[in-house]
This record gives structure tokens, C-alpha cells and sequence, in this order.
């Protein structure tokens, strides 16, 4: 792997707010759209690009070859489950809180990776970055300003939903010779199938009347948020590693607040700003664990 360059830092960049906005543009979605609806079109519209890099890159797309069930499971996990959760949770909490709330999932891979994961074990690094990312997202159920008796089972969805990629992303070891590519376009089609019936049974979409701006926002989550926004991971991957792409992770909550604000003028308190930061320390913690000695050194005065 070459040595990241302005470029390549620009696309990271580029790529956790491709991700972050991903959270806003929900919340316009869920005014005229059903969390179901949301979540089916957004599969839909977010499986063609990928079709469309495997046919340009000549990749084999398995989605109906023996190995269907782990495709079908991991699209229900990885992809049928967190984003119907998020689709509903966001509806009565501020997008800025899903985009805090989603981003546990390092925390709560590690914890589960200790477990189902060969040399993933746990460490002091790890213990102190689970526990201090996982304290701000207690401090953060703590603002009763935000998180109340109201919506506080919406709240308790989206974090649920973030286990929803944990899960799926340990599900995917079990077919990690596949290309990345195959591997992605299989499971969004798989999401696409799942939800298709379940749509049309419960939400009878062709009954919306969507506003412009509810559309547009569809749209985007499906073709830029998921689609692209998987081609451009691939990308940085390619060029940098995971090492280099993982640090997304750090700025997609971050991201996720600040346009927020911008966007639907949401508010920012106090603990909110204290929780992100928590758990950014978290994950950062979290990721470095493996090199406990670099991480240790930047800490001696």
C-alpha cells in the first residue's frame, strides 16, 4: 500500500461525509416515507452501482449460487435490519443523535469479536475504550432534552440497529475469500428480495404522495449513501488499506452533527458534544489496541 496522500485523505474525508449525511437525509425521507419503504429503496437504488462495477470490473456476482443463505442472511443483518431500525428510530429523535448512536457499532464489535473471533481478544486498550465510549452513550441517554419518555424507544432502536452491522459484519468472515464487490451487490440484491414483499404487504408504497424534497433525499440515500458510497470504500482500500479506510469511523459521528445543524438547524447540547467526543476517544482507543505500544508512546511527556 502506498503512503496516504492529500488525495487520498480528501476521498476518507469524502467518503464519512457521504455517510454522515446519510442520517439528515433519513429524517426528510421519513416525512413522506414509511421506515420500511425507506429501507427497501434505499437497497434497491444502492444495489445498481455496485451491479454496475462488477460488470465494468468483470467481477462474478453470486447472488444465487450455494453459497445464497450466508448472501441472504448477511443482507438481512447487515442491511434489512439497521436500516429499517434507523429509518423508524430517527423519525422522532434528531438525526445528529442517530449519527452518535450508529457509530458504537466499533465498541460493540469488540465486545462481540472477543467471542466468535479468532485472535480478537480482548485487552486493556480495548476495556478502557469500550468503557469510555460506552459511558457517553449513557451520558447521552441522560439529556432528557433530547432523549425522553417520548422517544426513548426510538432512541433504543437505532442502537439496536447498530448491532445489526456487528453482526453481519462477523457473518461476512464466513465468506471472506469472495471479492469485496461480489460480496456487497450480493447482499444489497438479497435486502432488495427480503424487503420487496414486506413493503408491498405492509406499507403499499404506490399510496405515498412524497414531497420533492422527501424524493431527493430517497434518492440520495440509495444511489450516493449506500452505492457509491461503497464504490469510493472500495477505492480507498484498494489504494490505503483498511487500516487507513477504518478511520472513517471516527469522522462519520462528527460529521453527522455538524450537518445536522446545518441542514435541519437541530440542536446541540452539551452532553451531546461530551458523548461524541467519548466515543470517538472510544473507538480510537478501540482501533489501536493492536498496537498498544504506539498508542502508550504518544502518551509519555
Amino acid at each position: 500500500m502506498r503512503q496516504p496522500t492529500i488525495t487520498d485523505y480528501s476521498l476518507l474525508i469524502f467518503l464519512a461525509v457521504i455517510w454522515a449525511s446519510a442520517f439528515f437525509n433519513i429524517k426528510l425521507a421519513t416525512d413522506s416515507f414509511g421506515p420500511i419503504t425507506i429501507a427497501f429503496i434505499r437497497v434497491l437504488l444502492g444495489s445498481l452501482p455496485l451491479i454496475i462495477l462488477c460488470l465494468y470490473k468483470n467481477i462474478k456476482i453470486e447472488v444465487f449460487s450455494k453459497d445464497w443463505p450466508w448472501f441472504a442472511a448477511i443482507g438481512f443483518v447487515n442491511l434489512v435490519f439497521p436500516f429499517f431500525l434507523i429509518a423508524y428510530g430517527v423519525k422522532n429523535v434528531q438525526s445528529n443523535l442517530a449519527a452518535i448512536l450508529m457509530s458504537t457499532s466499533p465498541l460493540t464489535s469488540t465486545l462481540l469479536a472477543h467471542f466468535f473471533v479468532k485472535n480478537e481478544k480482548i485487552n486493556l486498550l480495548k476495556v478502557i475504550g469500550v468503557s469510555i465510549g460506552f459511558a457517553g452513550i449513557v451520558y447521552l441517554f441522560s439529556d432528557n432534552f433530547l432523549i425522553n419518555e417520548n422517544n426513548l424507544f426510538s432512541a433504543l432502536c437505532i442502537l439496536i440497529g447498530s448491532l445489526g452491522y456487528v453482526i453481519g459484519g462477523i457473518l461476512t468472515l464466513k465468506i471472506s475469500n469472495k471479492k469485496n464487490e461480489n460480496v456487497t451487490a450480493s447482499i444489497l440484491i438479497w435486502a432488495t428480495i427480503i424487503l420487496l414483499p414486506i413493503c408491498f404487504y405492509f406499507e403499499k408504497p404506490w399510496n405515498y404522495n412524497p414531497s420533492l424534497t422527501s424524493v431527493i433525499s430517497i434518492t440520495y440515500l440509495g444511489i450516493i449513501a449506500t452505492g457509491l458510497a461503497w464504490v469510493l470504500r472500495f477505492k480507498i482500500l484498494k489504494d490505503n488499506g483498511l487500516v487507513f479506510q477504518s478511520q472513517v469511523a471516527y469522522l462519520i459521528p462528527i460529521f453527522g452533527v455538524i450537518l445536522g445543524y446545518i441542514f435541519l438547524n437541530e440542536i446541540i447540547t452539551f452532553k451531546v458534544i461530551i458523548a461524541l467526543l467519548a466515543i470517538v476517544i472510544g473507538i480510537y482507543f478501540v482501533k489501536k489496541s493492536t498496537h498498544p505500544k504506539k498508542i502508550l508512546n504518544q502518551f509519555k511527556i
